[in-house]
């Protein structure tokens, strides 16, 4: 009686893997089609230390809109603070505690903004 072979991995079964299925259109959960005016978005500011080396980062979460739109608010927004910043998985990200001066001006701009956190 022989021993069967161990399958560990997919490199085992000879580099080539087989589906009889087709391929899945798989969707991100992200709508990218249009960006809701100033008006109708709920945003949130949220400040964090996590992860970060003991600094500070203000994230601002819940746009609705396109990613260049996304982008272009993060510009204006890190231009009036004048920090660093950048936009990650549609959240816009500034460096430093200037929570209380983004908020005051994404409210000058139209926007419902949320504190959350202390």
């Amino acid at each position: 009686m022989s021993k069967k072979k161990k399958l560990n991995s997919l490199e085992d079964l000879g580099g080539l893997v087989y589906s009889t299925g087709s391929v899945p259109d798989y969707d991100d959960g992200e709508d990218t089609g249009e960006t809701l005016p100033p008006s109708e978005q709920q945003l949130e500011a949220h400040l964090e230390k996590k992860g970060r080396g003991g600094k500070t980062a203000v994230i601002i979460k819940g746009f609705e809109g396109t990613e260049d739109d996304l982008k272009e608010l993060a510009k204006e927004l890190k231009s009036h603070c004048a920090v660093g910043g950048s936009t990650k998985d549609g959240d816009i990200i500034i460096q430093g505690n200037v929570r209380d001066k983004a908020m005051t001006y994404l409210r000058d701009k139209g926007y419902s903004v949320k504190r959350v956190g202390s």
